[in-house]
C-alpha cells in the first residue's frame, strides 16, 4: 500500500476521509471491536450532555442527538455511520504489533492479519491502551482497591465507600462529581492547583494551548497533558461542587498506607478505593523498532511528521491529542503524504468521488476546526 493508517478514532477517520478525497491508496487498521475510538470505552453514566462537546468529523455533522444518551453509544453510532458513508473499510479488530524498516525504504507492518508494506504511516493509535499509573511509596501495601479511570464504569460501586480521587484532569473531576453523590466520603488530590477557566473556551485560548504543546514536541520533549495548558472549565455543576466542598483540592499525599494515604504534615485519609485519574500516555510501543524517541524522552515533531523520519506521521501526539487538533491533524497528515507521493511520481488510485458520495463541490463545515470543541484530558 502507499499509506497505512493505524487507528480509527477521530484523527484516523479524518485522515482516511482526506486520503479518500485525494484518491490515495491506503489501508486502515483499528484495534477495537467496533467503531467509536476511545469514546466507546467511556463509562455509561457519562451522558452526551455531561461530556465535553464532541467535534464534528469532516463532511458530516454529528447533529443534535439526545443529550441524555450515553456519549459512548452516540459517538460509536456516529463513527460507524461515517465509515459507511465514506467507504472507509476499516480492518478490525486488528493488532499492529510492530513497524520496521524494509531494505527498499518502505515500512513493514506486522499485524494480526498478516504483514503489510507501506511507503507512509499515519499513526493514530491514541492513548486508551496505556493508562498511566504513577508510583508512590507504599502503593503495594494498600488493602483497598486501586482503580484507574480506564476501568471506571460509573458511581454505583462506590456507594457507602470512602474514595480518594487522584488527578487534576477533566476525567477526574467528572468521576468525582458522580462518586460524591453516593460515597460516604471523598477527597481530591492533584499535583498542582487546578486552573479554573471561565467559559467559553474561545479560539484565542485554543490556539494558545495548541502552541504551548506544539513547542514542546518540536523540541523533542514529552508533550505533557492537554489540561495543563487549557485549564478546567467552570460549569454550573462545578461551581456548586466547589461551593459544597466536594472540589476542595488537596496537594498530593506523601505515601500510601495499608488503610489509605498520608500527607507530609501527618494528616491522613482512610480510603476503601483510590481512583487514579492520572491520564494516559501515547500508545506507540509498536513503533519502537524505528527508534523515533530522542534523548529528551519524546519524539521531535514537525507538525504531524516525525522530524527524524518523514515517512511517519503521528496523530493524537502533542497538539492533536484532543478534539481541538484531531481533524486538522488528520487532514494535514493526509495532504502531506499525498504531496510526498506526487513528488515521487506515484499515481493516484483510480477512485471516483461519486462512488464515495464525497461533497466535492461544497466547502467543509467550519465546525471542523472549531477550537471551542477541545476536550481536555487528564
Amino acid at each position: 500500500m502507499d499509506v497505512a493508517v493505524v487507528g480509527a478514532g477521530q484523527a484516523g477517520l479524518s485522515a482516511g476521509y482526506q486520503l479518500r478525497r485525494d484518491g490515495v491508496d491506503f489501508v486502515m487498521f483499528d484495534h477495537a471491536q467496533r467503531p467509536g475510538g476511545a469514546w466507546q470505552h467511556r463509562w455509561p453514566t457519562l451522558t452526551l450532555g455531561k461530556a465535553h462537546r464532541i467535534a464534528d468529523l469532516p463532511g458530516m455533522p454529528l447533529g443534535t442527538p439526545d443529550p441524555g444518551r450515553p456519549a459512548s453509544d452516540v459517538v460509536s453510532e456516529y463513527f460507524a455511520r461515517y465509515e459507511r458513508e465514506y467507504g472507509l473499510d476499516v480492518h478490525r479488530p486488528v493488532d499492529v504489533s510492530s513497524v520496521r524498516d524494509l531494505p527498499d525504504g518502505r515500512l513493514l507492518l506486522s499485524t494480526s492479519e498478516g504483514d503489510y508494506a507501506a511507503r507512509f504511516l499515519i499513526n493514530a493509535s491514541g492513548t486508551w491502551e496505556k493508562p498511566f499509573w504513577p508510583r508512590y511509596a507504599g502503593m503495594e501495601t494498600f488493602r483497598g482497591r486501586h482503580l484507574h479511570t480506564h476501568d471506571y464504569r460509573g458511581p454505583a460501586e462506590f456507594a457507602g465507600k470512602r474514595v480518594m480521587v487522584v488527578g487534576g484532569g477533566a476525567s477526574g473531576v467528572q468521576a468525582l462529581l458522580e462518586i460524591a453523590e453516593v460515597a460516604a466520603e471523598t477527597r481530591w488530590a492533584t499535583r498542582r492547583p487546578p486552573e479554573w477557566v471561565e467559559g467559553p473556551f474561545d479560539e484565542e485560548l485554543g490556539r494558545a494551548a495548541v502552541a504551548k504543546v506544539d513547542e514542546r514536541v518540536r523540541r523533542g520533549l514529552p508533550p505533557g497533558s492537554v489540561v495543563s495548558v487549557t485549564g478546567l472549565m467552570l460549569t454550573d455543576e462545578v461551581r456548586a461542587a466547589r461551593a459544597s466542598g466536594v472540589l476542595r483540592r488537596l496537594p498530593m499525599f506523601e505515601r500510601v498506607t495499608p488503610s489509605g494515604v498520608v500527607w507530609a504534615d501527618g494528616s491522613s485519609f482512610d480510603a476503601d478505593v483510590i481512583l487514579w485519574a492520572t491520564g494516559f500516555r501515547a500508545s506507540l510501543g509498536h513503533l519502537a523498532p524505528l527508534g523515533l524517541r530522542g534523548p529528551g524522552g519524546g519524539i521531535a515533531m514537525d507538525g504531524t511528521r516525525v522530524a527524524a523520519d518523514p515517512r511517519v506521521h503521528l496523530l493524537g501526539y502533542g497538539p492533536s491529542a484532543s478534539t481541538i487538533g484531531a481533524n486538522r491533524a488528520g487532514r494535514s497528515a493526509a495532504r502531506a503524504v499525498r504531496r510526498a507521493l506526487q513528488e515521487t511520481g506515484r499515481p493516484r488510485a483510480n477512485i471516483g468521488r461519486t462512488t464515495m458520495n464525497l461533497p466535492s463541490e461544497r466547502p467543509e463545515s467550519p465546525r471542523d476546526d472549531r477550537t471551542a470543541e477541545i476536550a481536555p484530558v487528564a
